[in-house]
């Protein structure tokens, strides 16, 4: 097995995706076999009792670990160029046990304000419930981050590009800041995605994906992933947690994870390509007010965006003159694109944040976080991007109106 593992570790990302973490069962299987087990047997009671005493590695339960899984895991560390993964049943689930598997009473966290709905309630009302005090900033004021870390702080939570108006912030300054205060830096990197961003080569100590989203990519399943290279914080505080509360992965989710990964450099670039020709059409676009997209020199944080990402990613931002009203006859004039909440799917898909994704952080908050009435948020799929032009003219034409 060392040799192999010497052998993946000099793939390139393309190979990795379709090849890394692969381990085939007795029947020599060219597809990653799925394991739709709950538990393992033991060839008697003294071994049962030496594997759950931890002198020897194997399954033992697939809420601690499964087959499948561990292709999985490996496969997306191997990506991502982290150390260590594990998977959660959902993207929330891993934002919620990377943050609370460290925090306890007493301590602080400091989190950009510019967060996804959910993420935007775990910090803000559900950690205080547990006595962790928590401070937001403007991600792109450093200002802001200096007076926030220039106390003790236990762990720093952020996005970037930010959901749903792609904010993007300077992950390493960021990053050398929350390490000065004593703090581990937690990144949600699900827009740019691993394919486009690397947050652990800028700094950042935990990676947090849905791997719903682009991972998946195709509608099908719920996942998330936690990475790290910090053993420490897996052995000492993340594995306990994932143990003992159960957010675990299904194998049936995570072996169609695997057969998502395969394919996620060549759909991502796609998506890339898609968006910057849509954003470029928007611009122009009759009754646009704005539109939000990090390849263009337009965006207020493009050469940041640049730095840290390898393209400007599969997400735009528009505002839509006219606010709810012209926003929903847009979204209801439109054939081809489907209204839904989710995003890096292999279908155009596109929402309204305000009434659904960010309606529970209220009116007040959302203005703070430039999410007006009219702004959608596009993630663009693998159509045809000249049927995705006619169908936004369709949407343009009806906000018009």
């Amino acid at each position: 097995m060392t040799g192999k593992a010497n052998r993946e570790e000099a793939w390139r990302p393309a190979t990795r995706l379709v090849r890394g973490g692969t381990e085939r069962s007795p029947f020599a299987e060219t597809c990653e076999g799925l394991f739709m087990t709950s538990g393992y047997v033991y060839a008697s009671a003294e071994e049962a009792e030496s594997a759950f005493k931890g002198e020897f590695k194997r399954y033992i339960y697939s809420r601690y670990a499964n087959p499948t899984l561990t292709m999985f895991e490996n496969r997306l560390a191997a990506l991502e160029g982290a150390k260590i993964c594990r998977s959660t049943a959902s993207g929330m689930s891993a934002v919620f046990a990377a943050l609370l598997a460290q925090l306890k009473s007493g301590d602080r966290i400091v989190a950009s304000r510019a967060l996804f709905g959910s993420c935007h309630f775990i910090v803000s009302e559900l950690l205080p419930r547990y006595g962790v005090e928590h401070v937001f900033v403007d991600g792109t004021d450093m200002e802001e981050w200096r007076a926030a870390l220039s106390r003790p702080t236990t762990c720093v939570f952020l996005e970037t590009p930010s959901n749903p108006t792609l904010e993007v912030i300077d992950l390493s300054a960021v990053a050398e800041l929350a390490h000065a205060a004593g703090a581990r830096v937690v990144i949600d990197n699900v827009f740019a995605s691993p394919v486009l961003q690397k947050p652990l080569r800028l700094g950042a100590d935990i990676v947090v994906y849905s791997t719903t989203k682009h991972i998946d990519g195709q509608g099908r399943s719920l996942g998330g992933a936690i990475l790290t290279d910090d053993e420490t914080y897996v052995d000492d505080l993340l594995t306990p947690f994932l143990r003992h509360t159960g957010p675990s992965l299904s194998p049936f989710n995570a072996w169609l994870l695997v057969k998502g990964l395969e394919t996620l450099e060549l759909r991502v670039a796609r998506q890339c390509a898609g968006a910057r020709a849509l954003a470029g059409f928007l611009a122009g676009g009759v009754g646009v007010a704005r539109v939000l997209y990090p390849g263009f020199d337009s965006h207020p944080q493009h050469d940041l965006a640049m730095r840290q990402m390898t393209d400007g990613g599969t997400m735009v931002a528009f505002e839509i003159a006219g606010g709810r009203d012209g926003a929903f006859r847009f979204m209801n004039a439109l054939d081809l694109i489907d209204i839904s909440n989710n995003l890096g799917d292999s279908k155009s898909l596109i929402t309204h944040p305000a009434t659904t994704t960010h309606e529970r952080i209220g009116p007040e908050e959302r203005a703070r976080l430039g999410i007006g009435d009219g702004l959608l948020r596009l993630s663009v799929g693998l159509e045809d991007v000249e049927d995705l032009r006619e169908d936004l003219m369709r949407g343009l034409a009806a906000a018009a109106k």
